[in-house]
């Protein structure tokens, strides 16, 4: 250790470098030290001392100060107050500003550092807004603009991220809950990576509604050729987005997620012992009847029962009153055998003869194997669709759905739906690996490189913008 010390090389120290100001062509000329905050005056470092209008030289005017935040530093929100120069040409009288276009965008209140610093804290770090703007010494409103404003010119409004979509999820997600019912929206996620064993699911688009038409609609707006490359739509039972995705994508596969096939056969078996319930004892399930109190044990795969359950089963099903829902445990068990077989081909083969056996010919007294015998046989094509291409189980669509409600949960809540789709794409999209890029224009991991309308940033390896550097606040329900 200590040859490595001795090896070690130090530059001089120099505080426009340390808080990477030389990338925005600004230099330190003094620094303040506050409480809360650290202030640093700075100047452009860049003369732009020739008129824009005549070509003419300019002659110094005065200085006006520009404030902006940038990227915490030493545990601190960090300002710059910056010295900008103004010129009044000699020949046309044109007054104009040095240009500061390569620190912050035009009236923007964060620097580019600051701005970049901010996207990351909320799409690889998933800060809330409310902990961004206490990091920046900023307005809620302020962060939430630049950031959202950000997010969609580097990531979301990029073309190429609906590159390589071959597997597609679909499903329905609650964004709001009001006094006059749920809102709803469809989510339309990426399953690709997942088939493909390349990475996560990551959330593709959102749309208003969650009805035939918002799906169709939504397919109709993607290219044609897009559309031609999709493969396999992944849903669950509702038949609106089968209708629209038949409508749209007609060479594409429908897969009905083996998750909500199961659940129906799930739904079945309570509503059977619901019903078996209500008819021995004349009233809803109550502490001390066997049915209610089996009722999670019914739940479980037989594989996985202990001996205490198998027997409570067994107890259970002895009587001959109980002998519908042992009719119907038993089509449930079949169920999930078929989808834990490990071998594929067999597995389709029992789910096909399992739907052909309740297709017709269930006693009348078994209602709920009746209609689930039905809904099967209507979807038969894409329940075993399943079992001929592995990784296409709409599992993943119900994980994001789940980190959706996490994000409103840590949010307190959206009453904007635009902003709220913004804020799902950014936590959801799969943008991560492209923050780990160089942070000015970064290469696009799908496939096309960004183009970009603002001025290039000056060139060099990439210094992580870790948030273990920023200021840590104390953790409260205000805060989020």
């Amino acid at each position: 250790m200590p040859v490595a010390t001795a090896r070690a090389r130090f530059a001089r120290p120099d505080l426009t470098t340390f808080c990477r100001l030389d990338e925005l062509d600004l230099v330190v000329t003094g620094q303040r030290l506050e409480p809360d905050r650290a202030v640093l005056a700075c100047r452009v470092l860049t003369p732009d001392e020739w008129c824009r209008r005549c070509g003419a030289e300019g002659a110094a005017r005065d200085t006006v100060i520009r404030r902006l935040a940038h990227e915490p530093l030493g545990w601190r929100p960090t300002v710059l107050e910056v010295a900008v120069r103004r010129y009044r040409c000699t020949g046309c009288g044109h007054v104009w500003r040095q240009d500061t276009t390569r620190a912050a965008e035009p009236r923007s209140k964060l620097s580019r550092r600051g701005l970049r610093w901010a996207l990351e804290a909320l799409v690889v770090q998933h800060l809330t807004v409310t902990r961004i703007a206490e990091g920046l010494d900023v307005a809620w409103d302020t962060a939430n603009d630049a950031v959202l404003a950000e997010g969609r010119r580097v990531l979301i409004d990029d073309p190429a991220r609906f590159d390589g979509v071959r597997v597609i999820g679909v499903d329905e997600h609650v964004w709001r809950h009001t006094r006059r019912g749920d809102r709803y929206v469809t989510v339309i996620i990426d399953l690709t990576p997942i088939r493909d064993k390349t990475g996560p699911a990551r959330l593709l688009d959102m749309v208003e509604g969650r009805s035939k038409e918002a799906f169709k609609t939504w397919l109709a707006a993607r290219p044609d050729t897009w559309r031609d490359g999709i493969e396999v739509v992944a849903m669950d039972g509702f038949t609106g987005f089968k209708t629209a995705a038949a409508e749209e994508l007609p060479d594409a596969v429908a897969v009905m997620d083996p998750f909500h096939v199961v659940r129906l056969a799930r739904d079945a078996l309570d509503r059977c012992r619901r019903r078996v319930q209500q008819a021995i004892h004349g009233h809803r399930g109550m502490k001390g009847d066997p049915l209610y109190a089996a009722r999670r044990t019914l739940h479980t795969g037989a594989e996985l029962l202990t001996d205490k359950q198998a027997a409570r089963l067994r107890t259970l099903f002895g009587a001959e009153e109980h002998v519908e829902v042992e009719a119907t445990w038993g089509i449930y068990q079949r169920m999930i055998a078929a989808y834990r077989h490990e071998d594929r081909h067999h597995g389709r083969e029992l789910m096909a003869n399992l739907i052909a056996s309740i297709s017709s010919g269930v006693p009348r007294a078994l209602v709920e194997l009746t209609t689930l015998g039905r809904t099967l046989r209507k979807r038969a094509d894409d329940v075993l669709a399943y079992f001929d291409r592995p990784g296409t189980s709409n599992g993943p669509t119900e994980a994001i759905n789940g980190r959706l409600e996490h994000l409103r949960g840590s949010a307190l809540g959206f009453r904007n739906l635009t902003n709220y789709i913004a804020r799902s794409l950014l936590e959801t999209g799969g943008f991560r690996p492209r923050l780990h890029l160089d942070w000015d224009e970064p290469a696009n991991p799908w496939g096309q490189p960004q183009t970009s309308s603002r001025p290039a940033a000056p060139t060099g390896p990439r210094r992580s913008c870790s948030l273990a550097f920023a200021p840590t606040f104390p953790t409260s329900s205000a805060l989020v």
